[in-house]
């Protein structure tokens, strides 16, 4: 087991965390917990150490043992931490167990996902997608957790039949606030489509950004319509969808484009659900802009990700270009001698553009390759439509 040799000064007004992260021998294991704190820093709290271990399998009580949870237990005591966070998801049982030996908060990435997008949810449809994802998270952690939830309620005076336990009227309230909550979401979904079939009905060519968290998807969509859409070094500074229009000089006419949340690894099933409707933007996309932090130390496995999910919802088969970005951030003797090559992509030949959303440098190459992928598309368009008037039966 190790931990970085010097802890951060804490910040007085924010939770003190001590992030964990178990080796189970993945091969997308953050050692250093880099991510992991990105995203404790987003949800406001104040790293105060980290550790890692090694384990061959969780164990099935308190994830890590009852040795390495008192190692952990320990440091926590000795930096002044108030809260664990773990970079691997908690079964309930677990989450339980490790808060009872620990006597603090002892909470997972899914947690901590689910809380950056709350507090940054602006839009009715955002808010509402974040409550679906948190109400089904909340769910499972029903399961004994709670002693409180234990103690019998009924009969006189009490909500539920008799005998009902409070953690199953608790279950009961949870499930129909998910009911709720998702019909509130399939009439603002009902609200887009209606939305998107006015854009089809104009023929109006559709690029959606996707792209891991912090890529600078919102910087290369403000770059390129020049709006002034929320964007921050930080992760999931965006999450409700942003669109507009954009003339495309290249091509002569106007396209729609659109700005969407990010991706991350191990991204909660529960979010990709409840953000359904938000990534329709990029199902029913003419082409995807797949933006990637050309700077990272980690291209590959993020690009991977980004693909799972694309797979996920269905947008796979979208055409789509490859824009690394970030070229400002890349050392002068690593950045490439030209702005526009291609990248061979899970065994498909995609072409690239290089840019720098920040200095404004790459975009008029993009553009010319989005005017292209537009031409391409009105001929298929042109040529279906010409096959479909001239065919006889």
């Amino acid at each position: 087991m190790s931990h970085s040799p010097q802890a951060l000064i804490p910040d007085a007004g924010s939770p003190n965390v001590l992030l964990v992260g178990v080796d189970l021998g993945l091969p997308d294991f953050d050692g250093e917990l880099n991510e992991l704190g990105l995203l404790a820093q987003s949800a406001g709290y104040q790293v105060v150490d980290r550790l890692a271990c090694k384990r061959k399998a969780p164990d099935p009580a308190l994830f890590v043992g009852t040795g390495k949870a008192q190692e952990i237990l320990d440091l926590a005591h000795a930096q002044g931490a108030t809260e664990v966070l773990f970079d691997q998801a908690l079964s309930p049982a677990q989450q339980r167990n490790l808060e009872r030996f620990m006597g603090m908060p002892v909470n997972d990435r899914t947690l901590l996902i689910l809380e950056i997008f709350a507090q940054r949810a602006r839009s009715h449809e955002g808010k509402l997608q974040v409550e679906l994802a948190r109400l089904q998270y909340l769910s499972t952690r029903l399961v004994r957790r709670w002693s409180h939830l234990e103690r019998q309620r009924g009969g006189v005076g009490h909500r539920g039949g008799p005998g009902e336990t409070q953690i199953e009227l608790d279950r009961r309230m949870i499930g129909e606030a998910i009911k709720r909550t998702r019909t509130r979401l399939e009439q603002v979904k009902r609200q887009r489509q209606t939305q998107r079939r006015r854009r089809e009905r104009t023929g109006t060519f559709k690029v959606s950004l996707v792209g891991y968290t912090n890529a600078g998807k919102s910087s290369l969509f403000n770059a390129l319509v020049k709006a002034k859409a929320y964007a921050a070094d930080q992760l999931f500074a965006t999450l409700d969808t942003t669109t507009r229009q954009m003339y495309l000089a290249e091509a002569q006419a106007s396209i729609s484009i659109s700005d969407t949340v990010g991706f991350i690894r191990d991204l909660p099933h529960g979010l990709v659900e409840a953000f359904s409707a938000t990534l329709l933007e990029s199902v029913e996309a003419d082409l995807l802009l797949h933006v990637v932090d050309a700077s990272s130390n980690r291209v590959p496995e993020q690009m991977a990700e980004v693909q799972s999910v694309l797979h996920e919802i269905g947008a796979d088969t979208v055409p789509q270009v490859v824009v690394f970005n970030k070229l400002d951030a890349i050392e002068p003797s690593r950045r490439p001698s030209v702005w526009h090559d291609t990248l061979e992509v899970e065994g498909e030949i995609l072409e690239r553009v290089w840019v720098s959303a920040l200095q404004s440098k790459g975009l008029d190459v993009l553009r010319h390759v989005i005017a292209q992928h537009m031409s391409q598309s009105d001929e298929n368009h042109s040529s279906i439509s010409s096959l479909s008037t001239s065919t006889h039966f």
